[in-house]
C-alpha cells in the first residue's frame, strides 16, 4: 500500500471505496453495500475532521508566542495538531484497516444485541453527530481484530480484512466464527490476506503490515510495560513488526510514556536499532501509525564519537571491554580525583582571616548530594565550604556584609579556589579513558583484577583513538563526570532570575505608587510569593539537551543479541525504571548466546524480566529454510529454528561468482518491482546502472534485521569459521523472501 501525499488532503473516491475485478464473486453488491455507506461517510468526516485541524493549526499558529509556559504549551499544541494533520493527509480512507462484527449473545464484547460492524483504524475518528466511524487499532476494542482465533474467537462472529491499493479496496477478505457467520461472505480463508501480503514484492522501506498482525503478535503489542519483556524469535518471525507496533501502542495506552522535547525528562520512548541502513529501512513505520515522537538511534549514536569508531580489530581486547567491570572502572578513575586535602589552612578574607581544617575539607566534601556527577558536585562542595567559613567568620560589626558578598570576595582568594582545584579537579571524559590505556599504573588501580598480559592488551599508543569498544566506558565516564559548565550556567540563571525579579519588583513599585490611595488588590503584588509567580524562570535561557540521553521512559531494543554488558549499561542508564522491550534471538549472536535470556539479562543488571517467543517464520519460503537450517544447527545444535508456513516454489540456486551480474539483470527484467540484496563478506562492488536502487549490496552485519525479494550470496565459505560464520551465513540467507542464489567461486 502506497501512501498519499502527505501534502495534499485526500480525495474522496467518485467511483465508490471498491475496485474489485467485475467478474469476482466479492464484487457483488451485496456482499460490498454496507462497507460502500460506511466509506461515504468516512471520507464526508474526513473532509470536515482536515477542515478544522488545519483552522485550528492555523489560529494556533497565528497566535502570539508568549514566552515561558505559555510558550512551551503554544508549541506542545502546535506540535500535536501538526502530527494530527499529517496523518490524516497521509492516509485516505485507508485509514481503515477491516471490520469485526460481534457475535450476538452474552459473550459478544459489545453486548447481547450488537451485530453492527466495529470499523478498525490507525486512528479513531467520530462523525460530527458523535457516530464512532473508526476505532483505533490500539485501543481494547480492537484487541479482537487482530487477536481472535477460530479457537479463541473472542466474540466475533465475522473478521473483513481490506487490501488498499492506490487509495481503493483491490481485494479483501472474510473470516467466520460461527455458523451464523457464513451469510454474506465470499472468502472464508482464515490465512488468505495474510499470506497474499507474504508474496507482495519489497521496497526500500519496511511496508505497511498493520492489517495483518497476527494473534501471536499482537499478544506481545498489547502486553504491559512493567519491567523488562524479552521476544524471543528466529528469522522471519516478525520481532521487527512487534517492535515497532508494541512502541506505538505503549505510547497510546501507557501514560507514563508520553511526553515530547522538553516533556521528555518526564516520559518517552527510545528506540535502538542495530545499524543505519536498519533504521533507514524502518523510519516510515512508526510514523505511519501516527508516532512521530520517538526518539531511534543505533548504541553509535548515543557519543559523538560513535560516527567514526571503528570496530576494535583484536577480539580479546574487546571481550576485554565489554564487560560490565570496566564500566564499574570508571567509578575508582573517578573517585582518585576526590579525596579531600589532609591539612587545614588559614583563608584570608577583606574582613578577618578564618581557619579551615582539614575535617571541614572532609565535611564539604561529604555535603555533595548522592548521584551528582563529578564536575557539578564541585558547586556544591564550594557552597558548603563558603557556609562553614561565613559561620566560623560571623558578621558582628559588618553591618553591610552578606554572605552573597562574603561569598563573591572568596572566588577572589587563589589559595582557597587553587586548593579546591587540585583536591577535585574538573575532569574531562576523554582524557580520562585515554589515560587508562596509556598509563599501565592507573590501569592497574582502576581495574585491579586485570591480570599483566591483560593490562598489556588494553594499553594502547593513541589515547583517544576510539574503537566501538571504548564507547560505552566513555559513555559512563560521561555520565560519571557530568557537565564541566553545568554548575557556571546555574549560577547565570540564578543571576538571570535575581534581575528579573529586581525587575519585576522596580515595576510593582511604579504601580503602587500610582495607585491613589496605596491600598487595595495592587499592593497585593509586594507579596514575595507573588512576585515569584511573575517571573518565568522557563522562559530565560537554558542549555539544549541531548535527546538521548535520556531518562526515557521505555526503551526498545531490536537485535539485542548482539549487546555486550558494558552496552547494556549504557542503555540502562538511560532507563531507570528498567522498562524495556528486548527482541533478538539467540541464534543469530555472532559471538555466541550460550545463557537463557534471563541469566543474560540478570547478569547484565535486569531484575523483572517476562518472556515471549515468536515460532512461526511468516517471510522466508520453505525452500530456503530448508538450507539455512543445517547451517546454524552445525554450529547451535539447540537454535531456535521457526517454521515456515509458506512454499515459494522457487528452490535454491548455486551458480559461480562470475555469473552474479547476469543473476540480477535476468531477475530485474523479469521483476519491474521489487528489491535484490547482495551479500559477501566484503566490498562486492556497486552498481552503476540505472536499476541499481533496487540492488543493495551489503555485508551479513549490515542485512540483519532486513528483507530482500532477491538475495545473492557471494562465496558464504568467506564469512569465517565457527559461530560467527555459521550466523553470518545463516543472517544472510534468511533475508530472502522470495529467491536466495548462492554463488562460489
Amino acid at each position: 500500500m502506497t501512501p498519499a501525499s502527505p501534502l495534499a488532503a485526500p480525495a474522496a473516491p467518485t467511483a465508490g471505496a471498491f475496485d474489485l475485478p467485475a467478474r469476482s464473486p466479492k464484487a457483488d453488491p451485496a456482499l460490498t453495500a454496507a462497507d460502500e455507506r460506511h466509506f461515504a461517510a468516512l471520507a464526508r468526516t474526513l473532509e470536515e475532521t482536515i477542515a478544522e485541524v488545519s483552522a485550528r493549526l492555523e489560529d494556533a499558529l497565528r497566535a502570539p508566542g508568549g514566552a515561558g509556559r505559555e510558550a512551551m504549551d503554544r508549541d506542545r499544541e502546535v506540535h500535536r495538531l501538526s502530527a494530527r494533520l499529517r496523518t490524516l493527509r497521509r492516509f485516505g480512507l485507508d485509514l481503515c484497516l477491516g471490520r469485526i462484527v460481534a457475535a450476538e449473545g452474552p459473550d459478544s464484547p459489545d453486548g447481547p444485541d450488537s451485530a453492527e460492524p466495529l470499523y478498525i483504524g490507525r486512528l479513531g475518528l467520530t462523525d460530527s453527530a458523535g457516530r464512532r466511524l473508526l476505532t483505533d487499532w490500539r485501543s481494547p476494542a480492537a484487541e479482537p481484530f487482530f487477536a481472535a482465533t477460530h479457537a479463541r474467537p473472542m466474540g466475533l462472529a465475522s473478521r473483513r480484512r481490506y487490501r488498499w491499493t492506490g487509495g481503493r479496496i483491490s481485494d479483501y477478505w472474510d473470516e467466520v466464527f460461527t455458523s451464523e457467520g457464513l451469510a454474506g461472505h465470499a472468502a472464508l480463508d482464515d490465512q488468505s490476506a495474510f499470506v497474499a501480503s507474504l508474496a507482495t514484492h519489497r521496497s526500500a522501506r519496511m511496508r505497511d503490515v498493520l492489517g495483518t498482525i497476527q494473534a501471536d503478535q499482537d499478544a506481545i503489542i498489547r502486553a504491559g510495560s512493567r519491567g523488562a519483556l524479552v521476544v524471543d524469535g528466529g528469522p522471519g518471525t516478525g520481532k521487527t513488526v512487534v517492535a515497532l507496533h508494541r512502541t506505538a501502542h505503549l505510547l497510546y495506552a501507557d501514560p507514563r510514556l508520553g511526553g515530547s522535547g522538553r516533556e521528555r525528562s518526564r516520559g518517552g520512548v527510545l528506540f535502538v536499532g542495530p545499524h543505519q541502513p536498519y533504521l533507514s529501512y524502518v523510519e516510515d513505520v512508526l510514523p505511519s501509525l501516527g508516532e512521530e515522537g520517538v526518539q531511534t538511534c543505533t548504541l553509535r549514536d548515543l557519543l559523538p564519537e560513535g560516527a567514526a569508531a571503528p570496530v576494535e580489530s583484536d577480539p580479546q581486547t574487546a571481550r576485554l571491554k565489554s564487560s560490565a567491570g570496566m564500566v564499574k572502572a570508571v567509578e575508582k578513575a573517578v573517585g582518585i580525583y576526590e579525596e579531600p586535602p589532609t591539612e587545614g589552612m588559614t583563608v584570608e578574607t577583606h574582613w578577618s582571616n578564618v581557619p579551615l581544617r582539614a575535617a571541614d575539607w572532609a565535611e564539604a566534601f561529604a555535603a555533595v548530594e548522592p548521584g551528582t556527577p563529578h564536575n557539578e558536585a564541585r558547586e556544591q562542595i564550594w557552597e558548603e565550604l563558603v557556609a562553614i567559613l561565613w559561620e566560623r567568620h560571623g558578621d558582628e560589626g559588618e553591618e553591610d556584609l552578606t554572605p552573597e558578598l562574603f561569598g563573591r570576595s572568596l572566588r577572589r582568594n587563589r589559595e582557597l579556589v587553587g586548593t579546591l582545584e587540585r583536591a577535585w579537579p574538573m575532569l574531562d571524559a576523554g582524557e580520562l579513558v585515554g589515560d587508562l590505556w596509556t598509563v599501565p599504573a592507573y590501569l592497574r588501580l582502576c581495574a585491579p583484577w586485570l591480570d599483566a598480559e591483560e593490562v598489556r592488551r588494553l594499553r594502547r599508543a593513541e589515547p583517544q583513538a576510539w574503537t566501538v569498544s571504548d564507547l560505552p566506558i566513555l559513555d559512563a565516564a560521561r555520565r560519571r563526570l557530568g557537565d564541566a559548565q553545568a554548575s557556571v550556567r546555574r549560577r547565570r540563571h540564578r543571576a538571570a532570575v535575581a534581575a528579573e525579579r529586581a525587575r519585576m519588583a522596580e515595576v510593582i513599585d511604579h504601580m503602587v505608587a500610582a495607585d491613589a490611595d496605596g491600598e487595595g488588590a495592587v499592593t497585593m503584588l509586594r507579596g514575595q510569593d507573588l512576585q515569584g509567580a511573575l517571573v518565568d524562570e522557563d522562559a530565560l535561557p537554558t542549555a539544549d539537551r541531548d535527546l538521548l540521553a535520556g531518562p526515557f521512559a521505555h526503551i526498545v531494543v531490536d537485535e539485542a543479541q548482539e549487546l555486550t554488558d558494558a552496552e547494556w549499561q549504557m542503555l540502562l542508564q538511560r532507563c531507570p525504571s528498567r522498562s524495556f522491550t528486548i527482541v533478538g534471538d539467540r541464534a543469530q549472536a555472532r559471538h555466541g548466546f550460550t545463557e537463557p535470556w534471563r541469566e543474560r539479562l540478570r547478569r547484565a543488571g535486569f531484575d523483572r524480566i517476562e518472556l515471549a517467543s515468536l515460532s512461526v517464520n511468516y517471510r522466508t519460503p520453505e525452500e530456503v529454510m530448508a538450507q539455512a537450517e543445517p547451517v546454524i544447527r552445525a554450529a547451535l545444535p539447540d537454535a531456535n529454528v521457526p517454521v515456515s508456513i509458506r512454499a515459494g516454489g522457487i528452490p535454491v540456486a548455486y551458480g559461480a561468482v562470475a555469473e552474479r551480474d547476469a543473476v540480477l539483470d535476468a531477475w530485474l527484467a523479469e521483476h519491474p518491482e521489487g528489491t535484490a540484496c547482495v551479500i559477501g563478506a566484503g566490498p562486492t562492488g556497486e552498481d552503476a546502472r540505472p536499476t541499481a536502487s533496487r540492488v543493495r549490496f551489503l555485508t551479513p552485519q549490515l542485512a540483519k534485521g532486513l528483507e530482500f525479494d532477491l538475495v545473492v550470496l557471494v562465496e558464504p565459505d568467506s564469512f569465517g569459521e565457527g559461530v560467527a560464520g555459521a550466523v553470518d551465513r545463516y543472517v544472510a540467507m534468511t533475508r530472502a523472501t522470495q529467491r536466495l542464489v548462492i554463488l562460489a567461486g
